[in-house]
């Protein structure tokens, strides 16, 4: 029986759904041949640690998003690359205790802080099994790359990431390039009608499926008019709004379908665990650039809108996708209501962004990681 440790880290949803996403195929393929545990390694060392970073997170990026895009790209060098670095080195010790006991056969990290405590182990000899990292994100950042001859695997998202871990000195042996992991059921056929009378929507009409900014609450203003916008003046299409953890965003999306008496074709979910049904009879997305989100409705190959990326690596994802043919970005300063009109009424370029977003699409990516691993711990 193989040991297998995943490590994730409570910063942004991604790493956390790529960590149980991984888990899931493995408990479920290889059931009678490997252990699985999935640990927060930051909560774990010290959850007030854990709690404070998390917290102060979420506040630059929803408060002082220009901060966090400074804090983001300085973390790559320099002084703040020293400290992070030196901070995770002496976090390490303790995951070591943990490490002892389990004795795994492979860590499989889904955030940079732990294949960087990971590999300072293995340096020092402290642990000698095969460690596994998973970027999630489309675009690399150094901090994953640190005591990068200590880890054995990377797994990316891109050809693009590959050349440029390449160019930093990683061994091209050590890197696979197999997509962003997200759960299988975006991989099934659902039945459109029971899903749409579930929801009390139409399977004859368009519908855009609307992620509002979740517990962030990024660019309220463009949030709030983007639905306005939608409910006014598109008024054969159908919108699946998901507000989140954001209670201001759902009360105030609540007062706006009140007002425009447009129940019957809005639906606002708080909180929903059935997104691949609804990307699958959806048209459209329009969401933030998470990686795991992109990563999600390219599987679904959907035309993608881009609005409101924090600053730093989902603006980098935002580049990518938008560059590569699949999506829009609906910026700070653009016209809202043109390009709507602009893509309601080219049915031609949302066809091509489609076929675009297959194209990127990696569906079977988690299956890849997970075949690749078991291989190499047999």
């Amino acid at each position: 029986m193989k040991k297998i440790l995943i490590f994730y880290g409570s910063y942004g949803g991604g790493h956390l759904s790529a960590a149980k996403t991984i888990k899931a195929y493995l408990e479920k393929k290889y059931k009678s041949e490997v252990t699985v545990q999935m640990i927060d390694c930051i909560e774990y060392i010290n959850k007030y640690i854990n709690k404070v970073s998390t917290e102060a997170y979420k506040e630059l990026a929803k408060k002082a998003p220009w901060a966090w895009k400074h804090v983001y790209q300085n973390s790559q060098n320099g002084a703040l690359s020293y400290i992070s670095n030196t901070t995770n080195k002496l976090m390490s010790y303790k995951l070591n205790l943990l490490l002892q006991e389990f004795e795994p056969d492979l860590i499989i990290c889904t955030h940079p802080f732990a294949t960087q405590m990971c590999a300072t182990l293995k340096k020092r000899e402290k642990i000698n099994c095969n460690i596994a990292t998973i970027l999630t994100d489309y675009h690399i950042h150094a901090q994953w790359l640190v005591l990068h001859k200590y880890v054995n695997y990377f797994f990316v998202a891109t050809d693009q990431m590959k050349i440029d871990m390449i160019s930093q000195g990683v061994n091209d042996q050590k890197i696979f390039v197999t997509g962003i992991p997200v759960s299988e059921r975006f991989l099934q056929h659902f039945d459109k009608n029971e899903i749409c009378k579930e929801f009390e929507l139409s399977p004859e009409k368009d519908t855009i499926l609307f992620f509002a900014g979740g517990e962030f609450g990024l660019g309220r203003n463009t949030t709030y008019m983007i639905l306005k916008i939608l409910i006014r003046l598109f008024k054969d299409l159908q919108i699946i709004a998901i507000s989140g953890k954001n209670k201001k965003m759902n009360l105030k999306f609540k007062t706006l379908i009140e007002n425009t008496n447009s129940k019957n074709r809005v639906k606002l979910l708080e909180y929903t665990n059935k997104v691949p049904e609804l990307m699958f009879i959806s048209d459209g997305v329009i969401t933030k650039a998470g990686g795991l989100t992109l990563t999600e409705s390219l599987v679904s190959n959907l035309p993608i809108a881009i609005i409101n990326p924090i600053p730093g690596q989902e603006e980098e994802n935002a580049e990518y996708i938008v560059s590569n043919g699949a999506a829009v970005w609906i910026k700070k300063d653009a016209s809202i209501l043109r390009i709507l009109k602009y893509l309601s009424r080219n049915r031609d370029y949302l066809k091509n962004m489609k076929q675009k977003s297959k194209e990127l699409a990696k569906p079977n990516s988690t299956s890849d990681i997970c075949e690749i691993l078991i291989k190499k711990i047999s």
